[in-house]
């Protein structure tokens, strides 16, 4: 399972991410849109709602950049591989706070927090991939990490394959004023 993120990331996703601009990355498609932005006080803030509205908002590609690199990346590695905090995968202490507001800085945001995710799952062992995630798991304390990398694919699949397709709309012009 860890050869499908590196094939989908090095073949697919990450290829498909190069020449990423500022304006494709806030690009709103539809209103209303989420995004990430400065608040009123400056702190960078990824837009959400609790509970969240029926139909949710269109999201940009910053957002769905921004939440596979902290919802299946860093907030995994930060639960079972930094030892800093000791609380279940949910725990808000699990998500950096210095997200993205440019292309490039989100480009390297998501990049480095796949960097951590990767190489601490490739460096688990048979037993470690079969192991149960325990009370940091939550809800799901009974399955294995194996499980968990199994799910995360899915969702970096998911919002990689929406990231592309806002790009492709984009470059067919929709992300226009005369489209």
């Amino acid at each position: 399972m860890i050869g499908q993120l590196e094939f989908y990331w090095d073949f697919h996703l990450r290829p498909r991410l190069e020449g990423l601009t500022d304006e494709e990355y806030q690009w709103a498609p539809a209103q209303p849109s989420w995004t990430v932005r400065a608040d009123a006080s400056g702190q960078v803030v990824l837009d959400a709602e609790d509970p969240e509205p029926s139909p949710p908002p269109v999201t940009t590609i910053a957002w769905r950049l921004v939440h596979v690199a902290v919802g299946c990346f860093a907030a995994r590695y930060n639960t079972f591989f930094d030892d800093t905090i000791d609380a279940p995968m949910w725990d808000p202490r699990h998500r950096p706070t210095d997200l993205p507001v440019t292309a490039d800085a989100g480009l390297a945001f998501i990049d480095h927090w796949y960097a951590k995710w990767h190489d601490a799952i490739r460096s688990l062992d048979d037993a470690a991939l079969a192991a149960p995630l325990g009370p940091k798991g939550g809800p799901y304390a009974d399955d294995s990490m194996l499980a968990l990398i199994v799910h995360l694919n899915r969702e970096t699949m998911h919002h990689g394959a929406e990231i592309c397709l806002l790009r492709d709309l984009y470059r067919a012009g929709y992300g226009t004023a005369t489209a």
